[in-house]
């Protein structure tokens, strides 16, 4: 990965922001931005909207959304032990034991994730599946005093773990569900930037995904796209005990290239077009059954107005919402690359009808 393009990722990947608490990482991602687009602006909800040739008649959108699981405090004990719901779907046995850094008004408060020891159980609560309401962050508080002295409830709380470059190209993170996504559009545009192409091109780090497609919903009523691709992470099934997976994930690896979908939530249209680029330009790709709806903003974007000709394209992720996710940085790479040569081969006259036999003449719906 060329080393503009890397530090860019590791800026965005340090950013912190739960879903609703996206201000510092899309403040990273306009910083990317500036100089590589033709127009940038960030709407009510925090949604960041880039675009390349904007006043071309056929208008693409491409959505990553920036925002990821988290925490958040919910109560303060008289003893200064800090009590916590989720922002979006945690499993909460990776929660036990983790560093974590509380995001006061005067600045991070370190802490960690607490609960009781294992020897003091009964075997019945051994048993029994941990619950958040079983856990609480310590951050050496001596009272509730104490505590709000730095901290409030509704504070944001996030898992305090680095990006860590491994072997062979891949890298573990929290969150890359989906920053990863967010990055790669962006990336996308910077390249088309230089490239120009026929049709208008917006590159979206949408909100709030974690927690209802919300940022996907609105931009993409506000854009009004006549194509629309999510990018978001899917799930690799290339590591122990994952077989029985793979009969409904298939065969999908970290570093086997971008993952591609079918199915009532994808444009068979833009589905073809996106396998023919990928084929063309000798592009690695896999692919991913979607038999419903997909979990991603692809679903809002399907839908919105009178509806989108939408694709979802993912980079495979291991270990999806854990502090340890895997991806693999050459499989960023060319999403960026197929997404960009995809939208290069578009031209302002094509349709995105299912089954119609020819193209309409002008662009629109």
């Amino acid at each position: 990965m060329q080393k503009d393009r890397l530090e860019f990722l590791e800026k965005l990947m340090a950013a912190w922001c739960p879903s609703g608490f996206e201000e510092e990482a899309q403040e990273v991602v306009r910083q990317r931005l500036a100089g590589n687009c033709d127009a940038v602006r960030t709407d009510v909800h925090g949604n960041v909207l880039a675009g390349v040739n904007p006043a071309a008649p056929l208008r693409v959108m491409l959505a990553g959304h920036v925002d990821e699981i988290g925490l958040m405090v919910s109560h303060v004990d008289e003893n200064g032990y800090l009590f916590f719901q989720t922002i979006g779907g945690f499993d909460p046995p990776v929660l036990a034991a983790q560093r974590v850094l509380v995001h006061g008004a005067k600045g991070p408060v370190p802490g960690v994730i607490g609960r009781r020891a294992i020897h003091l159980l009964t075997d019945e609560e051994r048993k029994a599946p941990l619950k958040i309401e079983d856990m609480f962050i310590d951050i050496g508080a001596k009272s509730a005093a104490d505590a709000r002295q730095r901290v409030r409830v509704t504070d944001p709380v996030t898992l305090d773990v680095d990006l860590k470059h491994l072997l062979n190209g891949r890298v573990a993170s929290r969150g890359f569900d989906d920053r990863i996504g967010a990055f790669v559009v962006v990336e996308t545009l910077v390249v088309l930037a230089k490239r120009r192409p026929k049709v208008a091109v917006w590159s979206v780090s949408t909100v709030q995904e974690e927690v209802g497609l919300r940022g996907a919903r609105t931009s993409a009523f506000g854009l009004d796209p006549h194509v629309g691709i999510a990018v978001d992470v899917g799930f690799a099934s290339d590591y122990p005990g994952a077989e029985k997976d793979k009969r409904k994930l298939s065969d999908v690896r970290v570093g086997g290239g971008p993952i591609l979908c079918r199915g009532p939530n994808i444009n068979p249209r833009v589905a073809d077009g996106l396998e023919r680029t990928a084929k063309a330009k000798k592009i690695p790709h896999q692919f991913q059954a979607a038999p419903g709806a997909t979990g991603t903003d692809a679903n809002a974007i399907q839908v919105s107005r009178a509806g989108v000709a939408t694709a979802l394209v993912s980079v495979p992720n291991r270990y999806m919402h854990t502090p340890v996710e895997i991806i693999g940085l050459d499989d960023a790479d060319n999403t960026i690359r197929l997404l960009a040569e995809y939208i290069l081969s578009l031209a302002p006259t094509d349709t995105f009808v299912p089954g119609l036999a020819r193209p309409a003449k002008k662009a629109g719906r």
